[in-house]
């Protein structure tokens, strides 16, 4: 049975898990109260298998901007620059980048910088590639939408995040290529979306039950997303807690949590490779001071323990 934008919004707003291919859904419990900090993060999913993780930075990113998304390919990582421009900057009270424009770094396994490409996003927070075009998500209060773009910098063609306004999709915290779709973590939704990526139509919806959400990864038919004990501004620091969800891709549920021990990274970007998932901390945390982290700007490791 076809499934229009109308019907799939609805889905998505009473929280449904996803929706299937033959037109069905998979029901999923209301969303609970927000946990809040610390060892409560997850306390309120007891049946959910439950890990902890520990994060080894590895390497600096090129100077400029703060990094915040990652995706895999086989010379290396492409990385995120995000600039922090336009209103959105009075969040951080941060002064207006003198060249807003912001690019991606291909970097090989110990940061050594190979490529470097402008994109016409803004904010960026997400990334993926595609195999010959990059997929780059705006955060930015005067532009948003997803972008693709060639790797002499030209944009291909630009799409708001589906089900939104036509000018304004909201903001992209995350994306994820994987056997020819795109797969966005979408704000507005507090979820994980997957589009056509040619017709940019909605196909199937993950909602992500914790307070922030953040960049995916795969994992063998899994998604990994990065989530956090809140969005930061009604919480210090010291008490958040950065951590990972594992959601099934084809029925959305939610297969897993993982918890970081204090003093880890600040989650943004994600990727897996070769079965090792690997973070970048953009520096920048609404309610925080900036740079506060003490891995910010950084691309780590994360191992469970």
């Amino acid at each position: 049975m076809p499934i229009d934008k109308r019907r799939l919004l609805s889905y998505a707003a009473a929280g449904f898990a996803g929706l299937l291919d033959t037109g069905g859904v998979l029901a999923q419990s209301p969303a609970p109260a927000a946990p809040r900090g610390g060892q409560r993060f997850f306390a309120n999913r007891p049946t959910i298998p439950h890990r902890v993780a520990k994060t080894t930075a590895l390497f600096r990113v090129p100077p400029g901007g703060y990094p915040n998304g990652l995706a895999t390919v086989p010379e290396g990582i492409w990385i995120a620059q995000q600039k922090i421009s336009g209103s959105q900057r009075l969040l951080y009270d941060l002064p207006e980048p003198e060249d807003p424009s912001e690019v991606c770094w291909l970097v090989d396994r110990t940061g050594k910088l190979l490529k470097t490409v402008h994109t016409e996003s803004r904010g960026t927070a997400g990334v993926a590639w595609d195999g010959k075009y990059l997929w780059t998500g705006a955060d930015n209060n005067e532009v948003e939408g997803i972008f693709k773009t060639d790797l002499s910098g030209r944009t291909i063609s630009r799409h708001q995040i589906p089900l939104g306004m036509p000018s304004n999709g909201g903001p992209c915290h995350g994306l994820l290529w994987q056997a020819n779709k795109l797969w966005i973590t979408a704000v507005r939704m507090n979820g994980i979306l997957r589009v056509d990526p040619d017709s940019f139509e909605p196909e199937f919806y993950i909602p992500v039950n914790f307070p922030r959400s953040h960049d995916i990864a795969w994992d063998n038919g899994a998604i990994w997303v990065v989530v956090g004990s809140s969005n930061g501004a009604n919480e210090k620091p010291e008490d958040y807690r950065g951590g990972l969800a594992k959601y099934d891709a084809t029925t959305g549920r939610l297969l897993e949590t993982v918890e970081f021990l204090p003093n880890s990274a600040d989650p943004h970007g994600l990727t897996m490779v070769d079965g090792v998932l690997y973070g970048c901390d953009a520096g920048i945390h609404p309610g925080w001071p900036n740079n506060w982290s003490k891995t910010a700007g950084q691309v780590f490791r994360i191992d469970f323990v």
